[in-house]
């Protein structure tokens, strides 16, 4: 399973309702593809880990690129692993609430202090420490 960690800038900061309808449009295309991962923002940041086939992720990292709410790219780190490590993962936002919310499929609030790093990640690989360091800095 090839993974992908990347980290950006937002162009302008998203309001919750543009931060649904990104994590709506992502998990309508990750399914179709075949990708996981998770999407953290926090205050016009983003930090990205995708998994999937290299060619799928590879393809959908290019499209991030072009997307203009993004800029200040930067790849983090590319690698293999030999399983999905988010298998059921989309998105988490941290400052996004509400019952509504918690209750679409695949999002996690990975900022609630009730949600422990044991429960998160019990094998953790490098992407995983790097989500739960940008966690903690957070």
């Amino acid at each position: 399973m090839f993974y992908l960690v990347y980290s950006s800038s937002a162009t302008e900061l998203l309001t919750e309702e543009q931060l649904l309808e990104l994590l709506h449009q992502s998990r309508i295309y990750n399914e179709k593809v075949g990708i996981t991962g998770m999407l953290l923002y926090k205050d016009g940041n983003f930090f990205q880990v995708l998994e999937g086939e290299k060619h799928e992720v590879e393809k959908l990292y290019d499209k991030i690129c072009r997307d203009v709410r993004h800029h200040n790219l930067i790849l983090l780190i590319t690698g293999t692993e030999e399983e999905r490590k988010f298998p059921d993962w989309t998105m988490a936002f941290r400052n996004l609430s509400g019952a509504d919310i918690a209750s679409i499929p695949g999002f996690v609030d990975i900022f609630d202090p009730a949600v422990s790093k044991q429960e998160l990640f019990s094998d953790p690989s490098i992407s995983q420490k790097l989500l739960l360091k940008f966690k903690e800095i957070m």
